[in-house]
């Protein structure tokens, strides 16, 4: 067993009063928007692996999951990779994206505008040493209108932060082992190019704001049973707990699978 999941067992207990306190107290945060332009978000959005970090300086990497979607009132699930994310070197606010959707077989490729519209770091952080902050943004994705169902997707992205002591931005995942960690959630909607129908459209790092009763999980997301035909029963069975079978096995490699290239 790794040193990490040890160390993980000891702290969810400790994240989870932390995060508990944090939330329902008022925190006081600074204006950081200016300031925000001189940093790069975009490897916070197309990392695939990040640090968790604790209070007494241990360190590890972790890979990062696969983002977490749905689309419509049904929850069908919804996956979106970021292939390419590049800051934008006349107006560093803005980022040009290009990636890939999936819905059921669907895949469509997309190119679009990441905007930081906001940004504030917390006057006190989990760890003093470090700032802690957050950013919004505005977000609007074409999909290619050549390729099947196609649509616009536009909404609101929250990428959370942190700066160290060598002014270095990384990834929040300082609270990696608290139950129902998240980052860079995304509420917004799509809306088809053929027939202008408009659909609900979440996604997120670990959790999906938003997300009704979808997610029946209490430390990391879980699908409510009455939605896995909905394009999750693939994804629960790699994620299941107990002895591994042949169908979870045949269910991890399909999760593993690089869907995008």
């Amino acid at each position: 067993m790794s040193k990490f999941f040890i160390r993980f067992t000891f702290l969810i207990f400790f994240y989870s009063i932390l995060s508990t306190c944090t939330n329902a107290q008022s925190i006081e945060t600074s204006d950081f928007y200016t300031q925000i332009k001189n940093y790069d978000l975009a490897k916070l959005l197309t990392a695939d692996s990040i640090i968790y970090e604790d209070f007494e300086g241990v360190k590890e990497k972790i890979e990062r999951a696969e983002i977490l979607g749905f689309i419509g009132d049904k929850y069908q699930r919804f996956q979106i990779r970021f292939i390419s994310i590049i800051q934008n070197t006349i107006n560093p606010y803005e980022y040009l994206v290009y990636g890939k959707t999936k819905v059921k077989r669907n895949i469509c490729s997309f190119q679009g505008k990441i905007i930081i519209k906001q940004s504030k770091t917390y006057l006190k952080g989990d760890i003093p040493e470090y700032k802690q902050g957050y950013s919004i943004c505005d977000v609007i994705l074409f999909e290619d209108n050549k390729q099947s169902s196609s649509g616009l997707i536009k909404g609101k992205l929250k990428v959370e932060f942190i700066i160290d002591q060598k002014d270095v931005l990384r990834y929040d995942a300082l609270n990696f082992p608290a139950d129902g960690f998240s980052n860079n959630q995304f509420v917004g909607t799509w809306t088809s190019y053929k027939d202008k129908i408009m659909k609900r459209c979440n996604w997120g790092d670990y959790r999906i704001p938003e997300s009704g009763d979808l997610d029946t999980g209490s430390g990391e997301f879980s699908v409510n049973e009455k939605y896995l035909k909905n394009g999750w029963e693939n994804y629960e069975f790699a994620h299941s707990y107990g002895p591994e079978t042949m169908e979870s096995k045949k269910a991890k490699l399909e999760e593993s699978k690089k869907w995008w290239k």
